[in-house]
């Protein structure tokens, strides 16, 4: 479990086949890897990873052909956000992200207003339901508030502290983006189905 607060810029720096899969070596040199232990997860763009392999400045993470076929940017050399698991003492200062990808978004508008940054991404329709004004999303693992939803357009203010901290400044209309829906709408479409056939 993580929450959306990332902790540093990190690096993907080797990208190997294995077969249908990847191994990927990541710098994580900000990260400070003195509290993790072998098999610890880390959310890489959003993606809960497994570190195998690490020092205090790199880690490994195998990557199956199931995670990149329903996730964006973990299969070629790139700046990625990261951030440890959450710990049960940690403060919640985003809201709870699982690390599973609910689908990738493309980016349709990303502007200067101001001194903040808006951007639009298309979501997939099958989750766009999911989406709601003043409620959470996760975009490449950052935790975020929606500001307008028309659609599957969904609308996000950035300041500058976001992109100053995070990967969000590299992106561009076209880009694609991993979206993680908040968990509470998922609940809650759940437990509305089960009293309708119960």
């Amino acid at each position: 479990m993580f929450t959306g607060i990332i902790q540093t810029i990190g690096q993907i720096e080797c990208v190997s086949p294995l077969g249908e899969d990847v191994k990927l070596n990541i710098n994580c040199a900000g990260l400070g890897m003195q509290d993790v232990k072998t098999g610890d997860s880390i959310a890489v763009n959003g993606v809960c990873l497994t570190a195998v392999n690490f020092n205090n400045t790199h880690f490994e993470a195998h990557v199956s052909k199931e995670t990149l076929s329903v996730t964006a940017g973990l299969n070629k050399p790139q700046a990625v956000n990261l951030e440890k698991a959450l710990r049960l003492n940690d403060r919640l200062g985003g809201h709870l992200v699982s690390g599973h990808v609910d689908g990738v978004g493309e980016v349709v508008l990303f502007e200067a207003l101001g001194d903040c940054w808006k951007l639009d991404i298309r979501a997939p329709h099958a989750i766009s339901k999911y989406i709601a004004v003043k409620g959470s999303i996760g975009v490449n693992g950052v935790s975020l508030t929606v500001n307008t939803i028309t659609a599957d357009v969904f609308s996000i203010n950035l300041i500058p502290h976001t992109l100053e901290n995070t990967t969000l400044n590299l992106l561009q209309a076209g880009s694609l983006v991993n979206l993680e829906v908040d968990q509470i709408a998922r609940y809650v479409e759940r437990m509305t189905l089960w009293a309708q056939e119960y």
